[in-house]
């Protein structure tokens, strides 16, 4: 998942603001039992259009661009695979590369196959999409008591609930050691900051909702149901449901962070276990391109039954709900005039799909990022067109390029533009604004000011009524701030100005370094602490602004 809102690691605000970095690249040389595949490549490569049969080029020129060790393609058109292909390596620096079966982490992209399934249940009769969610999980609470009581199966898959941006994602992201169960438990705590159903924000948590209500229907797992109702059928004979099930010597890709927002550098892959249906699948786009058919065949899966008549994994009815504006997204300015071609005239979200058009054309689609892994899948059900980009490396900016570069060939062929260099440009100008709100922040700082309080006075347990504890401890003279349920969470804090410090985590790869501000009652004693992230850079996961940490007693924290 994680990094910058730029990247978006979980999800998408708008396709026009997915952007990212920039460096080098090269290919191994295939392996002799790639040589058939490559081959078969070059005859599909031979049918595409003619703005494509320099494809191979481009991709390359888009990883140099913006940094990516390696991107897989596939191109599906009128039922058929025209195109499957992987560019660079899988790891920065190791020979092993990357071709159509290598399996990334597609992140939020498993939002589609989490609302597939709650589809499938509702034709079985085994869920119903209007009722509510009290109805399947008697014990579950928002924090609104009317939100509570009317939240319907539907609206967990429609970002609608009243939330705000990302809200509660600190809860499994980075991981914690919270249970599914207990991640929606803890719901009943964070804030709603909308109307219920009145705005579009996207969140990740309502997903851990849908996760539960599969189960308690289906009465299996949510990965032993993937498995075999959705991977199986389909023929995704490659997917997993989560990173647990890699093993050594497998065709899977290392995720890539620019550690400080500069020095690329691998992360460790990363399992998601207690909000699996909102992301974690891992899966090639070889299988995601069999995805990509059945979705545009309305749910007809390829072959027939033993009766001889068509299979469906789910129905033409409920596509049609999956793909139904649920949930109206303004359309905002670009922050560059060069994107103004992909301002859509209207955008939305359905039922984990967002909604929107290009040339006419409606647009299917879903983003998707991890560590070290962002991706997109787009579908443009008029033409019988779908297009999957997966990266290894979180860099937006690099699948938008080549999405639209696919785009363009069938939907407006008498156009060349360089997405590359567009984003490139874009990117460009997300680091300046970056870079001037750091400048704000510096012009505004008193350098000559000193904390209130001597630092034993901050140290402490504090607790947040939906995350649960912090604690901040003196070592050897430095404050150091720690999560309780987030291994990663862990950071030496700096005095900033008067009584903010800033918290610098040990795990460089997280760029989300926070301000923390310590609010005194009248007598001097720590009444309330805030966070917020530094950078506009840092993915809206860390939704740090959302905690309201109080300073629990002594005897409360020894307590338990």
């Amino acid at each position: 998942m994680p990094r910058s809102s730029l990247s978006l690691r979980l999800a998408g605000c708008s396709a026009l603001l997915v952007f990212a970095s920039a460096a080098p690249a090269w290919s191994a040389p295939a392996a002799p039992e790639q040589t058939a595949a490559v081959t078969t490549q070059s005859a599909a490569q031979a049918s595409l259009p003619p703005m494509l049969q320099d494809f191979g080029a481009y991709v390359d020129g888009v990883r140099k661009t913006f940094n990516v060790p390696g991107i897989a393609v596939a191109i599906v058109k009128d039922g058929k695979v025209v195109f499957e292909q992987g560019y660079g390596v899988r790891e920065a620096g190791k020979p092993d590369k990357v071709d159509a079966h290598t399996l990334f982490a597609i992140a939020s992209n498993t939002k589609a196959f989490t609302a597939a399934a709650l589809q499938m249940l509702a034709e079985q009769g085994k869920v119903d999409m209007d009722g509510r969610v009290t109805d399947y999980l008697p014990w579950f609470q928002m924090s609104d008591p009317y939100v509570t009581h009317e939240m319907r199966v539907r609206d967990l898959l429609a970002h609608r609930s009243g939330l705000s941006l990302g809200a509660g994602d600190l809860l499994y992201w980075p991981p914690t050691s919270y249970t599914t169960k207990e991640v929606v438990e803890r719901l009943g705590k964070v804030p709603l900051t909308n109307g219920f159903r009145s705005h579009y924000a996207y969140d990740n948590i309502l997903f851990a909702v849908a996760t539960l209500i599969i189960e308690k229907a289906s009465g299996e797992s949510y990965a032993d149901y993937l498995r075999e109702h959705i991977f199986k059928p389909v023929g995704m004979d490659e997917s997993l449901v989560d990173m647990t099930y890699l093993k050594p010597g497998m065709d899977y890709a290392t995720g890539h962070a620019l550690y400080d927002f500069k020095d690329l550098k691998p992360v460790p892959p990363m399992a998601w276990l207690n909000d699996p249906g909102a992301g974690g699948i891992y899966a090639s786009v070889h299988d995601l391109a069999k995805w990509m058919n059945v979705q545009l065949a309305g749910g007809q899966l390829p072959g027939n039954g033993p009766d001889g008549k068509p299979r469906h994994l789910f129905s033409q009815d409920s596509q049609n709900q999956m793909w139904t504006m649920l949930t109206p997204i303004p359309v905002s300015k670009p922050p560059i005039p060069e994107l103004q071609p992909l301002v859509p005239n209207f955008s939305g979200y359905g039922e984990g799909w967002f909604l929107s058009d290009y040339h006419g054309q409606k647009l299917v689609w879903h983003t998707g990022g991890w560590p070290g892994m962002v991706s997109r899948v787009t579908l443009v059900p008029g033409q019988n067109l779908g297009v999957v980009v997966l990266t290894n490396q979180e860099s937006g900016a690099a699948f938008n390029a080549v999405t639209y570069r696919v785009l363009d060939a069938y939907l407006n062929p008498g156009s060349k533009t360089d997405w590359a260099a567009v984003y490139d440009k874009a990117v460009q100008h997300a680091h300046s604004d970056a870079d001037d709100s750091w400048k704000k922040h510096e012009a505004a700082r008193d350098p000559n000011s000193k904390p209130s309080l001597p630092l034993a006075d901050y140290v402490g347990t504090y607790r947040d009524p939906w995350y649960g504890d912090i604690i901040i401890s003196n070592e050897g003279g430095k404050l150091r701030l720690r999560f309780s349920k987030t291994r990663q969470l862990i950071g030496t804090m700096e005095p900033w100005q008067h009584d903010t410090f800033i918290v610098r985590w040990d795990d460089r790869a997280l760029n989300a370094d926070a301000f923390v501000n310590f609010a005194l009652d009248v007598d001097g004693h720590v009444r309330e602490v805030r966070m917020e992230p530094i950078s506009p850079l840092t993915d809206f996961s860390f939704d740090f602004q959302d905690l309201r940490l109080v300073p629990l007693k002594d005897a409360e924290a020894k307590a338990e």
